[in-house]
């Protein structure tokens, strides 16, 4: 484990986002880079497309959590 050098304002929004989503703010900073990473290596993926995928990878059918 390291030290990720970022500014104040990122550290801010990421305690915000972290309060929102219910996350440690070390949850939420590697939420976001692992969801970048993924981004950056499929670029014709969209957001909703890379969130499908991971589910399917984590063998989480959403439609059985929600009910549908």
């Amino acid at each position: 484990m390291g030290i990720v050098k970022i500014n104040d304002q990122l550290h801010e929004d990421i305690r915000r986002a972290s309060t929102v989503m219910v996350r440690s703010i070390n949850a939420q900073a590697e939420y976001w880079i692992k969801i970048g990473m993924l981004a950056e290596a499929n670029p014709g993926m969209t957001f909703s497309d890379i969130m499908h995928e991971q589910m399917k990878q984590a063998d989480v059918d959403v439609r059985k959590v929600i009910g549908a």
